[in-house]
């Protein structure tokens, strides 16, 4: 997993997790307002807002990716 730095060409879409690095948490994006430069994200219980340079976009390999997609049921094996 490797943190990207969001610049002007990059956009966050709410409902995609980015790292938050004051608090080192992975949380959830709620608005990206690129005007306001502003991100709103839920983290820890509550919801925030933080300017966009706190903020890291989570890049995932296609390897992870495939992980994670094919993990399959423990249940019955499918």
């Amino acid at each position: 997993m490797k943190f990207i730095d969001i610049v002007e060409d990059i956009t966050v879409f709410p409902g995609e997790y980015v790292y938050h690095e004051p608090t080192s948490a992975i949380v959830l994006c709620g608005a990206f307002v690129k005007e306001e430069n502003l991100i709103k994200a839920l983290g820890n219980g509550r919801y925030f807002t933080d300017s966009i340079d706190k903020f890291k976009k989570i890049e995932v390999n296609k390897n992870q990716l495939q992980a994670r997609q094919y993990a399959g049921c423990k249940g019955c094996g499918g």
